[in-house]
Order: C-alpha cells, then sequence, then structure tokens
C-alpha cells in the first residue's frame, strides 16, 4: 500500500508579531493589506474624502508609535487598527465642530472700524521735522534724541558726551525755535506733540 503524500502545513501568518516587534517591511504588509479597510471605515463616518484619507495616514503612524501596546494574544491586528482609526475619526469629527464654532464666532463680530491718520498729526509731525532740519547739527542732535530716543538730559549726555550743561542749552534753543515756527505756522497751539516735552 502505498502511502499518502503529506502537504506541509501552510506558513503561518506571524504579520501580527512581525509588526509588534517592529518590522519595517511588516508595517508595509499592514498597510497594503488593511489601508482599505481602514479607509473604509473613515469614509463612512466623515463627508470629507480628505479627512479620511488623512484618518488612515494617521491611524497608522499612530499603531506604528504604539506597537508596543498591542497584544496579538487579544485579538487580531486589523481590529486593533480599526479601534485606533475609529478614535481617529471621533478626534477629527471633534476638531472639525470647533473649527466650525470658532468660524461662527469670527463672522459674528463686528466688522472692525477704519482707523485713518489724523491729518492734523501728520502735519505736526512735518512741520517738526522740517524744523529740525534747519536747526544747526548740535541742537538738532539732542532734540532728534529727546524726541525720537525719548532720552533725558542726563542720557543724552551720556550717549554724546557732550556736558549736560551744554545739553540742555541746545535743547533749549531748539525747543524756542520749533515754538517759534509752531506759532507762525498756526499748527497745534497748545500742548507740544509726544516726545518734545523730554525736557528732563
Amino acid at each position: 500500500m502505498t502511502a499518502l503524500r503529506q502537504e506541509p502545513d501552510p506558513p503561518v501568518d506571524d504579520l501580527d508579531r512581525r509588526f509588534r516587534d517592529g518590522d519595517d517591511v511588516a508595517l508595509r504588509e499592514a498597510y497594503d493589506r488593511y489601508g482599505r479597510a481602514v479607509l473604509h471605515l473613515a469614509t463612512s463616518m466623515l463627508a470629507n474624502r480628505s479627512d479620511a484619507e488623512d484618518v488612515t495616514q494617521a491611524t497608522f503612524v499612530a499603531a506604528w508609535l504604539g506597537r508596543d501596546t498591542f497584544d496579538p494574544a487579544k485579538g487580531s491586528l486589523i481590529g486593533w487598527l480599526l479601534g485606533i482609526g475609529r478614535r481617529k475619526v471621533i478626534d477629527r469629527m471633534r476638531a472639525s465642530a470647533r473649527e466650525t464654532r470658532v468660524v461662527e464666532t469670527v463672522r459674528q463680530l463686528p466688522e472692525p472700524a477704519q482707523t485713518q491718520p489724523d491729518p492734523d498729526r501728520v502735519v505736526d509731525r512735518l512741520v517738526i521735522a522740517d524744523e529740525l532740519a534747519r536747526l544747526p547739527d548740535d541742537q538738532r542732535r539732542m532734540l532728534e534724541l529727546a524726541f525720537y530716543d525719548d532720552l533725558t538730559h542726563q542720557q543724552i549726555a551720556t550717549v554724546t558726551g557732550v556736558p549736560l550743561g551744554t545739553v540742555k542749552s541746545h535743547i533749549r534753543r531748539g525747543m524756542a525755535s520749533l515754538k517759534r515756527r509752531w506759532e507762525v505756522d498756526g499748527a497745534a497751539p497748545g500742548p507740544r506733540p509726544a516726545g518734545i516735552s523730554g525736557a528732563r
């Protein structure tokens, strides 16, 4: 009697174990094998195909990074992946709801008022700049430090190396010239522009 030939047992599919152990090839195999199932889950719950594709990718990234939490003895790899995919879908739906609320809130805000530069202030600054240009170099330098850099007399003396008394004199004479120009042009009588009060 001729002995029957016994077919070898089919190879054991160890994809789950190899994925758990961090085999890069197993990641590719898992994606090829189960990617469509995860995408189908996502598209069935999300209206946007692009969001579903993002969720599918996020699912496999999360699974790969957290592969040490996968226990093949407790369930299949596909079941574990679908569980992660379901949570990712819920996260995306919540994020979309938050974005929608933010957009609606912004839409309900009143339009910001259009602010135009004050013509008088612009003219005043031009007058000051013009008068500063006419001053002697020393006076102009001291006033610029006081007006634009908001330095005190003592700070100007320290920065320039000019004696404090001389700094005060230059600023006093320069301020007098500016005041005369202010009165002649009739520009903004009253308080001096911000920064000129740096006579300190």
